[in-house]
């Protein structure tokens, strides 16, 4: 910004890290407001409340350094928007590029590839478009049953064998019910050829192979939640190219079977005929903003994601998640365009709205958790250390599904806790046996996890930009400094260390239930402790999908032409994800891909 004696007389807002056709358009709409306001004070834009909040804060800190005084964002109730809409009209005129296709794939992430790659495969015309500069990469923990890497475990493992009943209910249960079963069956079914397929194409090019995460948690001190060895990840071999990643091989794997990937390519809608089939798209691309029309003979599979980058929609239908969640510079860039355009195509929604929400994000101790924070992200956060309010409280059983965590963080003040530990984290860490993303220590099974217990260590602790240089981990010689330093009551979290200490040497937590091998002490200086709330990675609910993926009208009809999958979906998830499935939700996503492009393929 630049300033006169009496004025604003510029501002640049740099909005390229922005979500292209939220964020990114909403930079210019901001510097015009913020000069006819002359303050902070100005109206969020359309879709893009959580970056006009940003630009607020940022203002204000501007001015706040022009004129020595201290300048305050006017705080306003937030305001739930039309976040719907109506279909955008484009007129026929503006229509200045038709494309025709076999398979239009709507977006190219984890869904999106294997749709991509299973339609190719299969002979058909395929076409993906993706509004980014480049294809999303896919998440690497895959959740599967019965794969040939899982049955090969099994002499050794028994305990790694799942029912596939009662892993049904135990989905149907972490969603209260609102799941359609014979959507779980059908990734219960289909997920394990998913696995094998993909294991034999990127181990096929030499530069990947794939393990199974093989780890149940400690069976001596079960857990009150029972833990599910599902996942599987591809990791680099030591011939693989320093300029190879997945991305580039499986865009060889589309390219070389006829296969194109269009990026900067931005949905705008779905066009249907008389009868209300869907025969394609209209798209617009994102560096001149010519409109595309995309005729689909075949069909349409939209693999858009979810809606975590939408600040409307979040606001309007996840309100609590707003309040849970701390900004950081990762997580899903998708907007709902995709849901939308189904929902305008006559698509019905899911009727409970759930997130994918991990407890990795910190803040300052001079803040508390709330999308309106900025603050780093803490990969460490998940392991069941002692968890206390920011009244000094232990509040809860910390082991168990992430999510049941911050669920009771939010019953707590501000919606925020602590992490405390002591020198002996390592050791415990160890100790909690772990299973899924969250795991730091090789699984029994020898499987790699995905990120070591040292890396995180230095990541917290060593540099100029780690945690604890940064202000955001506090480190103290006793209970009483690093209660000061967190801002939480001194005498509080001492009577609350002691008594966790007490049930720790006991083995049994009378207070909260936590299983004896995650009753780790408190008691061997240094100490630390970190504010934490909730990491955003994706929204879970969208449009309603029957067996053969196809989208459906609120009376269960399908939509002719039109199939989904992924986050833009429903049906699958509801109130919580069941994170202790590991890779259930990219697993879904990958199982459901590929079913939709069979399907579509052979039409």
């Amino acid at each position: 910004m630049e300033f006169s004696e009496t004025e604003i007389l510029s501002v640049v807002i740099d909005s390229s890290g922005e979500t292209p056709d939220i964020g990114g358009k909403a930079g210019p709409l901001l510097e015009k407001a913020v000069l006819e306001a002359q303050s902070p004070d100005i109206d969020a834009v359309s879709g893009a409340t959580v970056t006009t909040d940003a630009v607020k804060k940022a203002v204000a800190d501007c001015i706040s350094q022009a004129s020595g005084k201290a300048v305050v964002v006017q705080e306003a109730a937030p305001v739930v928007s039309d976040w719907l809409g109506q279909a955008p009209e484009v007129a026929e005129s503006d229509i200045t590029e038709t494309v025709d296709t076999e398979v239009l794939v709507v977006g190219c992430g984890t869904g999106g590839w294997i749709a991509a790659m299973t339609a190719a495969e299969e002979g058909a015309k395929v076409l993906v478009v993706e509004k980014a500069e480049t294809p999303t990469k896919i998440k690497e923990d895959i959740g599967a049953i019965d794969s040939k890497l899982q049955l090969a475990s099994f002499e050794e493992f028994p305990e790694f064998k799942i029912d596939k009943t009662e892993a049904m209910l135990e989905i149907v249960r972490y969603a209260s019910g609102y799941a359609d079963s014979d959507l779980i069956k059908v990734w219960e079914d289909n997920s394990g050829e998913l696995v094998d397929w993909l294991t034999d194409i990127l181990e096929g090019t030499g530069h990947w192979f794939m393990q199974f995460e093989g780890g149940v948690g400690n069976l001596e001190h079960p857990d009150h939640t029972k833990a599910y060895a599902t996942g599987h990840s591809p990791h680099p071999t030591e011939d693989k190219p320093a300029d190879v990643d997945l991305n580039s091989d499986m865009t060889e794997f589309v390219t070389s079977r006829g296969g194109e990937i269009r990026c900067k390519t931005s949905l705008v809608k779905l066009e249907q005929d008389a009868d209300g089939k869907v025969t394609g798209i209209i798209a617009q691309d994102m560096d001149d903003s010519h409109y595309i029309r995309i005729n689909a003979s075949k069909g349409v599979i939209m693999a858009t994601g979810g809606y975590a980058s939408n600040g409307d929609m979040m606001l309007a239908l996840q309100p609590q998640t707003m309040k849970m969640k701390i900004n950081v510079p990762m997580g899903s860039k998708s907007d709902g365009a995709g849901i939308k355009a189904m929902l305008w195509a006559g698509a019905e929604m899911d009727p409970c709205h759930a997130s994918m929400m991990f407890n990795r994000c910190s803040c300052l101790p001079t803040e508390t958790a709330g999308y309106k924070t900025n603050g780093k992200w803490y990969w460490f956060g998940e392991q069941p250390f002692l968890k206390v309010n920011l009244n000094g409280d232990r509040f809860c059983n910390e082991s168990g599904p992430y999510e049941f965590m911050l669920h009771s963080m939010y019953m707590q003040p501000k919606h925020t806790y602590v992490d405390i530990f002591d020198a002996n984290c390592k050791q415990y860490a160890e100790q909690f046996d772990e299973v899924g993303c969250c795991r730091l220590f090789p699984f029994p099974n020898g499987a790699i996890s995905n990120r070591p217990f040292d890396v995180c260590w230095k990541d917290m602790t060593e540099g100029e930009n780690s945690h604890l240089a940064l202000g955001y981990l506090q480190k103290a010689d006793t209970i009483a400094e690093l209660a000061e330093k967190l801002n939480i009551p001194a005498d509080e979290l001492e009577k609350t260390v002691a008594r966790y200490n007490v049930l720790c040497a006991k083995g049994v937590d009378e207070d909260y239930g936590k299983p004896a091998h995650r009753m780790t002490p408190v008691d061997t200086a240094p100490f630390y402790g970190i504010r934490t709330g909730a990491w955003h990675l994706t929204t879970l609910d969208g449009c309603r999908i029957n067996t053969d993926m196809q989208v459906i009208r609120e009376d269960g009809t399908p939509i002719e032409g039109l199939y989904a999958t992924g986050d833009c979906t429903g049906g699958f998830f509801a109130n919580n994800y069941p994170n202790l499935f590991t890779g259930l939700a990219c697993g879904r996503t990958m199982t459901f891909g590929r079913r939709a492009a069979k399907i579509v393929a052979k039409k």
